[in-house]
């Protein structure tokens, strides 16, 4: 009759000893074989968090792959894709949880190959402590300084380097001092203060779970009990922000804001404040799955009613009004490139930022950094697992933190939108529109009192781009030059940008690789777009190959703004023509990057207007153009 409620006292004892024990997420990392998956086995064995079934597995797994001989290979514990097991490698993130007396414990154990560096920052985006490995044997490895700086950009201010594979090298105590040495000097580089470095061997068990025999010299403490004591209360923001999720209407009666807390508190009553919009309104309920609550923390589920009702719409950042986050369109970051193809300064890209997708471009790149001195490069590409600083351009404006005060809101994925793969992984460093040692404030767009419809109206025209496009030698000037003539001689105002007169002062500084041609259509299109602003009819004359470009520019404009022109004249009749020699000294190869010929040309896949100037004289092309003007209301008078 007693033991049922004895049982059932000992479950909720058990169960209110879990909810209070405290949570640390931690990964391990840095150069292939190191002994990272090891470790991780070591630790759920030694902690005698393994079930005997899997043990046993593991064993049967040991002798069939023979990785490690006769011994029982604790990789496997967490090596569980083949293809892992078959090379004795990491490749994917692998999640593996496990608790102590103290504490419970998420542990991603990450890949060490230069070419999973995606992996390794996805694992330590979530991370409080970094556990980063060195093979005793060969000491610190490109790869250990890559991801020792990825770990300090991601703002994980708890290391722990293990020298592992001690007993490879007979536990020698001069050989861990060097590393250590090595180490904790590259660690306060990186800004790094909590450094502790301890000597282990995975494969033997050594300062793992318990004090190795083996090394008597050492007298700190084993990984566990550093993992067990290791003090991460300080690190969360403690403003609120509330990525809005979703907009939560079961019925006409109820509108709430579902979301995560990422970073502070909130009360019933409080006063906040919506953003970008900066409308503001007081907090009326607290809605959870158990029922309403007065006061919520990071990091709760919640869904929030307001008092008023203003406009929030899903990837809105709710924060109190005094210690609001900054809204831009520009910001100064840290990149990681995380794509084969490698990263085009102009090329448009699509940028989440909390629960927002934004499209927008990575405006320049500031500088490379070399992992392994931390020495600065110029760079006009971004190549994969590089690291730069660049400087990001969206299309709208959005909220968002300083990453060194708050990681949730400071952080952003770049994605591919040809292919919807993740390309990069950002860290903000700073507003764009403010001096570098200020971090905090609003950015503003200046209201000016004549608007872009007010200058077209002056004019009697509305204001469009039209974008000539085609091979060298297509006729694109001289189809542009013509219908300039006719619109002055019409009384409309407009301007011709031509590639070869900008080329000589605006982008003189450019050449002909994929990544400055690019450059140079981006100046381009944000020219064209103040001249549109303005109220002209802009005329460009550009071969710009790549239909990414042409797309980037299409979409600084409103829609119906972008005119393209494809002139489309067969290379052939183009090369025939070779009114300026240029393909001549590209067939023998005095021109490098020529278009038609050692560089491609994209034709366009729906311009607005095509023209062949083999089959059409230029009186005909411009009069086709005209009409289109008209038709389409640009012109008035």
């Amino acid at each position: 009759m007693s033991a049922v409620p004895m049982q059932t006292s000992q479950v909720r004892q058990f169960i209110g000893r879990q909810e209070t024990k405290g949570l640390l997420r931690f990964i391990t990392c840095g150069s292939v074989d190191d002994g990272k998956s090891s470790l991780i086995g070591r630790l759920l064995h030694d902690s005698q968090k393994i079930l005997e079934d899997h043990m046993a597995a593991v064993k049967a797994d040991s002798q069939r792959w023979g990785t490690q001989g006769e011994q029982i290979d604790l990789a496997l514990l967490v090596d569980g894709l083949q293809a892992e097991r078959e090379q004795g490698i990491t490749i994917d993130v692998a999640y593996r949880y496990f608790d102590t007396e103290r504490r419970k414990f998420i542990i991603a154990d990450t890949p060490g190959h230069e070419q999973y560096t995606r992996n390794m920052a996805t694992g330590a985006s979530t991370a409080d402590l970094a556990v980063i490995l060195v093979d005793a044997s060969r000491g610190v490895q490109v790869q250990t300084r890559r991801h020792s700086f990825i770990v300090s950009l991601l703002g994980i201010r708890h290391v722990i380097v293990a020298v592992n594979k001690m007993d490879l090298v007979n536990y020698d105590h001069a050989v861990f001092q060097n590393i250590a040495a090595e180490c904790r000097h590259f660690m306060r580089t990186l800004g790094i203060q909590d450094v502790r470095v301890v000597p282990v061997s995975a494969l033997m068990g050594d300062n793992v779970v318990k004090p190795s025999l083996n090394m008597p010299w050492y007298e700190g403490q084993p990984l566990l009990e550093i993992l067990d004591t290791v003090d991460v209360s300080d690190d969360r923001a403690e403003d609120l922000r509330f990525p809005v999720q979703y907009v939560n209407r079961p019925n006409a009666e109820f509108r709430g804001y579902a979301g995560t807390l990422v970073a502070g508190h909130v009360r019933v009553g409080d006063q906040i404040m919506s953003l970008p919009s900066r409308k503001t309104t007081k907090v009326k309920e607290i809605v959870t799955y158990d029922g309403s609550i007065t006061e919520a923390s990071a990091p709760m589920a919640v869904t929030l009613t307001l008092e008023a009702e203003i406009d929030i719409t899903r990837g809105d950042l709710l924060a109190h009004p005094d210690r609001a986050p900054t809204v831009a369109r520009e910001f100064d970051a840290h990149l990681i490139w995380m794509a084969e193809q490698p990263l085009l300064p102009g090329k448009q890209y699509e940028f989440k930022i909390s629960n927002q997708y934004v499209r927008g471009t990575v405006q320049r790149i500031d500088y490379r950094v070399d992992v392994n001195d931390l020495s600065r490069h110029a760079a006009g590409e971004l190549k994969l697992n590089e690291i730069a600083v660049c400087r990001i351009a969206l299309n709208q404006a959005v909220a968002y933190d300083v990453y060194d005060l708050c990681r949730e809101t400071g952080s952003f994925i770049v994605v591919d939108r040809m292919n919807n793969a993740t390309a990069g992984a950002g860290m903000i460093r700073r507003s764009a529109a403010v001096k570098a040692h200020e971090v905090h404030g609003n950015v503003y767009t200046e209201k000016l009192e004549i608007t872009r419809q007010q200058r077209a109206n002056q004019k009697s025209q509305q204001p469009c781009i039209l974008w000539f496009t085609g091979l060298s030698g297509a006729g694109k000037s001289t189809i542009a030059n013509a219908v300039e003539q006719e619109l002055f001689r019409r009384g409309y105002h407009s301007y011709l940008l031509d590639g070869d007169n900008v080329r000589h002062g605006l982008n003189r500084d450019l050449g002909f690789t994929d990544n400055e041609r690019v450059e140079n259509i981006r100046r381009i299109g944000e020219v064209s777009r103040l001249f549109v602003d303005a109220g002209l009819i802009v005329l460009t004359a550009f071969i710009s190959p790549f239909r990414s470009d042409r797309r980037m520019v299409r979409e600084l404009v409103e829609a119906g703004e972008f005119i393209e022109v494809y002139v489309s004249t067969s290379l052939e009749v183009c090369e025939s023509r070779d009114p300026k020699g240029l393909y001549n000294r590209a067939r023998q190869g005095q021109i490098q990057n020529f278009t038609g010929i050692s560089s491609p040309y994209e034709a366009p896949e729906a311009a607005e207007i095509m023209l062949d100037t083999s089959k059409l004289h230029v009186d005909d092309c411009v009069a086709k153009i005209i009409e289109y003007l008209e038709a389409s209301g640009r012109l008035k008078l």
